[in-house]
């Protein structure tokens, strides 16, 4: 019968870590615990009773904080992905929405009270990684730091996502692109997603010989009219609009229509957005895979409860929906607007 002895002898460590691995009751380092983790499969160890206690829980947490820029109607939807998707595993999720950073990741992972968390508004400096490394208990970010080394991580490829959109709009023959993307409030916090779709839309664009410009997009009406003009002022000759920023997408192309540009015959509008809002609003859009991620997340944090170690990174590749076609407006914009 294998002995909690033999599985530290195999992975090189002293019983004693080998019980904090499975009880989580101290910080064990990623290294190790993969180590550890890799010798119970091959020796087919059974933990007794009281070292297995803490996986009886059944239930996830899942850390959303609602902090200024989220938008709430698709983080909701990322619960519920998570949630059914938890379900399907005969386990619980635990919401926690409250902006604790690493104290408060640290606090529940020492209650008891979760076998797992699952992280998302992931900075890429993000001040919770550190802790996650060190915690007894498995996790798994929806989104990625700079650094995934020890982790595991989910997302979409937002980078390819910004250049899909402007390669998608060069290729119909526009040569002056805007970019308006999340509020000014997330690019400031470094947050992942906001950050590497903008980097990828720059890349793509000086790549492409494009003219290009890029604002933040902050909420309200009088904001995104204010925004949408400052874009037709810096970029006066834009026959297309690359957003990431579903609070506003509507109420953009409503302030497009009120600047006297016409959706798409003037300017293209392109979205990284939920497929159903791109739809009602007739625009061409790179989706945002919602419930693939969330499913996807759970089964890997799962993955993991087995012991198993799965990829530091998996990334989703965008996927670009044409529901316009239209070629490059910009003959009729000079035209139009008297630009030129």
């Amino acid at each position: 019968m294998v002995t909690i002895v033999d599985v530290a002898k195999h992975a090189g460590v002293a019983p004693s870590t080998v019980s904090y691995v499975l009880t989580g009751k101290r910080p064990v380092s990623a290294d190790t615990r993969v180590r550890v983790r890799e010798s119970i499969q091959l020796l087919g160890y059974r933990p007794h009773a009281g070292l297995s206690a803490r996986a009886r829980t059944n239930v996830l947490a899942l850390v959303l904080p609602l902090r200024e820029g989220v938008h709430l109607p698709v983080a909701m939807r990322f619960v519920t992905s998570v949630v059914t998707s938890a379900r399907g595993h005969d386990m619980d999720v635990l919401l926690v929405t409250a902006d604790q950073g690493a104290a408060g990741l640290r606090a529940l992972a020492e209650s008891g009270r979760v076998d797992g968390f699952l992280v998302m508004d992931v900075e890429l400096d993000d001040e919770r990684v550190p802790v996650l490394r060190q915690l007894g208990l498995p996790s798994v970010l929806l989104g990625h730091p700079a650094a995934v080394k020890g982790l595991t991580c989910i997302d979409l490829d937002f980078e390819a996502a910004g250049a899909r959109c402007v390669d998608h709009l060069a290729d119909l023959g526009h040569r002056n692109i805007g970019f308006l993307g999340a509020p000014s409030v997330v690019y400031e916090r470094n947050t992942g997603f906001a950050q590497r779709t903008l980097a990828g839309f720059s890349a793509a664009a000086m790549r492409r010989g494009v003219t290009s410009t890029a604002v933040p997009g902050e909420h309200g009406h009088d904001w995104v009219l204010a925004v949408v003009a400052s874009l037709l002022r810096e970029l006066p000759r834009m026959s297309a609009l690359v957003v990431q920023n579903e609070a506003v997408l509507g109420q953009v192309v409503d302030c497009l229509r009120a600047e006297g540009r016409r959706v798409p015959d003037d300017v293209a509008v392109v979205a990284i957005c939920p497929d159903e809002l791109a739809e009602r609003l007739r625009l061409t859009s790179v989706q945002l895979p919602v419930e693939v991620l969330g499913r996807w997340a759970v089964d890997l944090l799962m993955a993991k409860l087995k012991g198993h170690q799965p990829p530091a990174l998996t990334l989703l590749p965008p996927k670009l929906a044409s529901r316009t076609g239209s070629k490059s407006p910009e003959p009729r914009l000079r035209v139009t607007n008297g630009v030129g």
